[in-house]
């Protein structure tokens, strides 16, 4: 379910026209809606929100690092079962669908991407799971209403790495357990971090410059002193 009363029809039904059912690679037992190209898929965005100055569409695409912490917390479930957990810019929904499929209690998916939010919901209901999606939070205090905060790819850009961190001490500060996926993004911190697992992720090279990336899953902490 949306925090929003009704999403626009035409969004979910672009998602459905522009994307095909598939499986992340290292996830088998989650489908999405993804993409192939980005491109062309980028353009289509811009058309449909009638405007140039769009993001890329990254809720059509199973990043390295959302693909980690899913992995992670499938193989791994203590994490997150029975527990409130929310998963911050979300994209296609796929680490939150990946935590309800682990036996969380609640999951709370949040991204701004207008058409992320109606992926998520497709999503959702392809993979059978109730996820609560939110176009939003407040950044400038932690979630009282969670346990379990998960953050894939979050550290691609120095702007939004460094807000997305700063606010994740802040939860950490406050006992919610977060954990991070990183495919060695540049932004990611070099302190604070537990690395809990490695992976190989088959990858797009269109978007990754490469066919495969090394991902990790890291537990945040805060540093003494």
């Amino acid at each position: 379910m949306t925090d929003t009363n009704a999403l626009p029809v035409d969004f979910a039904r672009f998602v459905e026209e522009r994307t095909a059912i598939a499986s992340p690679p290292l996830l088998p037992e989650i489908k999405l809606h993804l993409a192939n190209e980005v491109p062309d898929l980028w353009k289509a965005t811009e058309l449909a929100l009638n405007s140039t100055h769009v993001p890329p569409p990254y809720w059509a695409f199973a990043w390295p690092g959302g693909q980690a912490v899913a992995r992670y917390i499938l193989d791994h479930p203590e994490w997150v079962r029975g527990k409130r957990v929310l998963d911050m810019a979300s994209g296609s929904g796929m680490c939150a669908i990946a935590a309800m499929k682990a036996g969380a209690k609640k999951v709370t998916a949040v991204d701004i991407d207008l058409i992320a939010l109606a992926a998520m919901e497709k999503n959702a209901r392809l993979n059978d799971v109730s996820i609560t999606i939110r176009s939003g939070i407040d950044i400038h205090k932690a979630p009282w209403w969670t346990d379990v905060i998960i953050a894939g790819d979050v550290c691609y850009e120095q702007p939004m790495a460094t807000h997305m961190i700063h606010w994740l001490r802040l939860c950490c500060e406050k006992g919610i357990t977060v954990l991070l996926g990183d495919p060695g993004r540049i932004y990611v911190p070099q302190d604070g971090l537990k690395r809990l697992q490695d992976y190989k992720v088959p990858a797009l090279r269109e978007i990754e410059d490469s066919d495969v990336r090394a991902a990790a899953v890291y537990q945040l902490f805060i540093p003494k002193g």
